[in-house]
């Protein structure tokens, strides 16, 4: 039985490790890297076994609620008008991205063992935890979805900034510097993320530590008041939340456990991934838009995530989190019931 002081001592030398990462890959100039640092670090502790303790899953609100706060600043009167003049495109961008999912999803299942509905449940972008929930109450295997998942979030918010890196160059950060200290309206701020996460989860609405935050200062941001945006320091100690336990679910365990899959799965997330990608650069083509922000909008990636990146990048922060937002609430309460009626006509098929 392992004591306080020794899990305390534990995630200190964790976090401390994770923060260094993110140090290092910052003094190396690579995008994102209060995030992709611990990532990476904690995905390398885990998946050696040196990683004993299950990184808290609470520890993830605290990084969802900073990154949704700060975007909410986003949403001004400007940018919620040209989001009601672009809103065919956002609705239909994210139409699309299901299409090519759900394709991919059967092209997987054609090309493994594996059950069309546990590579629907695989595929379609939604959170590990999601998926797994949805997985078990199917009776299917929870740890290749999981690991599934996980892989195709990861590579992904390695992949795209890095991809942006290089066709885009580096952004000017010669901005970002440290706010003297905190404010009134930082208090207000974090009040408002606070508010909003609680009455989100008391509703019982989905990912209430994201979307919450986000309505809240969304809404005053909307009504033209302006609040300071979060000091650096603040949002860095948040990507270093969200990236260590993000790399912490790579266990071992998922590895050992997950059926041979790992190979085609992670080819089924790069294919979806490009397919999705190249629908944005044509839509942005055609269209004019901007095509960084349709590119991380329509990643199937984590919504905090893609927001975070195109902070990160100078991105359209509101666009890029509206086109995120749009698929969440059209597929993610559908994708029980698509799923389940997958996995009642393959049952009577099997019959």
């Amino acid at each position: 039985m392992i004591g306080f002081a020794q899990k305390a001592a534990y995630f200190a030398a964790l976090y401390a490790a994770s923060a260094a990462a993110g140090w290092g890959f910052m003094a190396l100039g690579l995008p994102l890297p209060w995030m992709l640092g611990p990532l990476l670090l904690a995905a390398a502790v885990y998946i050696s076994g040196l990683g004993r303790l299950k990184v808290p899953l609470r520890t993830r609100p605290f990084g969802q609620m900073t990154v949704a706060a700060q975007v909410g600043l986003t949403f001004t009167p400007a940018a919620f008008a040209s989001l009601l003049d672009l809103a065919p495109m956002i609705v239909g961008l994210a139409l699309v991205s299901g299409v090519l999912a759900s394709l991919v999803a059967v092209a997987l299942a054609r090309c493994t063992d594996m059950r069309l509905a546990q590579a629907f449940v695989s595929t379609f972008p939604t959170s590990p935890v999601e998926a797994a929930v949805i997985a078990e109450r199917f009776g299917i295997a929870t740890a290749p979805v999981v690991l599934a998942q996980t892989l195709r979030i990861a590579m992904i918010v390695f992949l795209i900034p890095i991809s942006i890196y290089l066709i885009d160059g580096i952004p000017d950060r010669s901005a970002t510097g440290m706010p003297q200290g905190f404010s009134l309206g930082h208090l207000t701020l974090g009040a408002l993320a606070i508010g909003g996460a609680l009455l989100f989860r008391l509703l019982r609405l989905a990912n209430p530590f994201f979307l919450g935050p986000l309505a809240a200062s969304a809404a005053v941001a909307a009504f033209g008041v302006t609040l300071p945006s979060l000091p650096p320091l603040v949002m860095a100690l948040a990507q270093i939340a969200l990236g260590t336990w993000l790399g912490s679910t790579f266990r071992r365990e998922l590895f050992t456990s997950g059926n041979g899959h790992i190979l085609a799965t992670s080819l089924a997330a790069l294919t979806l991934l490009m397919l999705i990608s190249g629908a944005a650069l044509t839509m942005a083509y055609l269209g004019g838009y901007d095509w960084e922000a349709l590119v991380l909008g329509s990643a199937p990636g984590g919504v905090t995530e893609m927001a975070l990146t195109a902070k990160f990048l100078g991105t359209e922060v509101a666009l890029v989190t509206a086109i995120q937002l749009v698929r969440i609430f059209l597929f993610i309460p559908n994708l029980p019931w698509i799923v389940h009626l997958i996995a009642r006509s393959e049952a009577r098929r099997n019959a």
